[in-house]
């Protein structure tokens, strides 16, 4: 299946993109989709444990199970005042 994967704040910079495509078997998780980017783009396994993911909009866990043609947004802890 194919999913496309929205980055948010220091994931642009680091990965050097917003938006990619990313090709998981069918029945991946968030979390299947999580370690293919952190693979794929090795500062992603810095933010692995602190990341909010969401599905199509809804904020999920990384159990949740994609289907084709879902949008996986990635966000990593933010701060400031």
């Amino acid at each position: 299946m194919k999913i496309h994967v929205l980055l948010f704040a220091s994931l642009t910079k680091e990965v050097g993109q917003g938006e990619l495509e990313l090709h998981l078997s069918d029945n991946a998780t968030v979390g299947d989709a999580i370690a293919a980017l952190a693979t794929d783009y090795p500062p992603i396994s810095r933010y692995r444990s602190s990341l909010a993911t969401a599905v199509n909009l809804d904020y999920v866990d990384s159990g949740h199970h994609l289907c084709d043609g879902d949008e996986l947004a990635v966000i990593p802890p933010v701060s400031g005042g």
